[in-house]
C-alpha cells in the first residue's frame, strides 16, 4: 500500500509478510521465556501467539481481566501444545502485584530467566485539550501509564537473561501531536520512552526497541476512533510478528531505535550497518550532534573518561552535574 506517512522504506506494510514469519529459523523462540504485559487482548495477545508459534517455552501474559488471559492462554495452548502459557490477573500500576506476578513467573519456570519482555498495558486517559482538561484527571493519567511502564522495567531487570530483549510499545502521539484532546497519552507515552531507553542506556548488555504499532482495531483505539480518523488499519498480526522479529540477533543492528512497525526489515536490514553506526531512527534533538567529533562518541562510550566522571559525580550525589 501506499504509505500514510514518511516512511525510511520504500516499502510500507499494513500486514504480516514472509520476513516476519515465526516459521523462520532464524527467528526461532525456543527455550525461551516470554512475559507480555496487556497479554489477553489486542497486540499483546497476538504477540503472545507469535511467540509460541516461534516455539517459546513459557509465555506470561499478564492483564486486567482474567477471563481475557484464560481465553488467550487456552486458545494458545491448543495450538502449540509444546508452549506452557502462564496467566496473572495484573494491574500493572500496582507495584506489588506487578512483583508478584514476575516473581510467580519465575518460580514456575524453576528459577529461569526472561529472555524476552514486551511492554504493552497502557490507558488513554481523558480526551480533554490542555486548557479544558481537568488538571487531577490529565496528570493521574500521566502517572498511572508512566507508574506501569516503570514496575514493568525495574521487575524486568531482576529477572533479566543475559542478552535479554525489552519491546516497549510506543505510539506515534510519542512524537507527533496527531489530534487535539490525547495530550494526557501522548505526554506519558513520551516519559515511557525516556524510562526505557534509559534502562537499555544504564544496561548496554540488553537490547531495548520502542515501537509505533501502527493502526491497529484494539479497543483501546477503538475508545478514541483511531481507525476511523484515520481512515486505514493495519491488522494485528503486523505488530506481533514485528516484536518477534525484533527479539531474534536479526534486529541486534536496531538496538535503542524508535521503530514503526510497518517499516519493511529487509530494506531496513540492506541499511544496517548505516543505520547502526548513526543517529537514524533514534528520536533526539534534529540536527544533533551538528557533526561527528569527539564529544558525541566519547559520551555514548562507557568507556570514556568524560562518562565515568559523570557518573561518579552523579552517584555521588551531585546535583549540578
Amino acid at each position: 500500500m501506499v504509505a500514510p506517512f514518511p516512511s525510511p522504506t520504500q516499502t510500507w506494510h499494513d500486514n504480516t509478510y514472509a520476513s516476519l514469519s515465526p516459521s523462520r529459523p532464524e527467528l526461532s523462540a525456543k527455550g525461551k521465556n516470554i512475559l507480555v504485559t496487556g497479554g489477553g487482548t489486542g497486540i499483546g495477545a497476538e504477540t503472545a501467539h507469535y511467540f509460541a508459534a516461534a516455539g517459546a517455552s513459557r509465555i506470561a501474559i499478564l492483564g486486567r481481566r482474567e477471563n481475557r488471559l484464560l481465553e488467550t492462554k487456552a486458545s494458545i495452548e491448543s495450538k502449540y501444545p509444546h508452549t506452557q502459557v502462564f496467566t496473572a490477573p495484573t494491574d500493572v500500576f500496582k507495584k506489588d502485584e506487578v512483583d508478584s506476578a514476575f516473581d510467580r513467573f519465575i518460580a514456575s519456570t524453576g528459577g529461569g530467566k526472561i529472555d524476552v519482555v514486551v511492554s504493552g498495558a497502557a490507558i488513554t486517559g481523558p480526551i480533554a485539550t490542555v486548557k479544558d482538561a481537568d488538571a487531577a484527571e490529565y496528570l493521574d493519567a500521566v502517572t498511572l501509564n508512566l507508574r506501569g511502564s516503570f514496575y514493568t522495567a525495574q521487575a524486568f531487570l531482576r529477572y533479566a537473561a543475559e542478552d535479554a530483549v525489552a519491546i516497549n510499545i510506543s505510539s506515534s502521539g510519542m512524537h507527533l501531536n496527531f489530534a487535539p484532546g490525547l495530550s494526557p497519552y501522548c505526554v506519558a507515552k513520551s516519559a515511557i520512552f525516556r524510562v526505557w531507553d534509559y534502562l537499555g542506556y544504564e544496561n548496554p548488555g540488553l537490547r531495548v526497541y520502542h515501537v509505533q504499532p501502527g493502526v491497529v482495531n484494539t479497543e483501546m483505539n477503538q475508545s478514541v476512533g483511531g481507525v476511523k480518523a484515520a481512515g486505514f488499519e493495519d491488522h494485528v498480526s503486523l505488530p506481533a510478528s514485528f516484536n518477534l522479529w525484533l527479539a531474534s540477533p536479526e534486529a541486534r543492528f536496531l538496538k535503542g531505535k524508535y521503530l514503526w512497525a510497518n517499516w519493511d526489515v529487509d530494506e531496513l536490514k540492506a541499511r544496517a550497518k548505516e543505520i547502526e553506526e548513526t543517529t537514524q531512527l533514534d528520536i533526539q534533538l534534529v540536527g544533533w550532534p551538528f557533526g561527528e567529533g569527539r564529544w558525541t562518541s566519547n559520551w555514548k562510550s562507557e568507556d570514556s573518561a568524560e562518562y565515568r566522571s559523570l557518573s561518579e559525580t552523579a552517584l555521588a550525589g551531585d546535583r549540578d552535574v
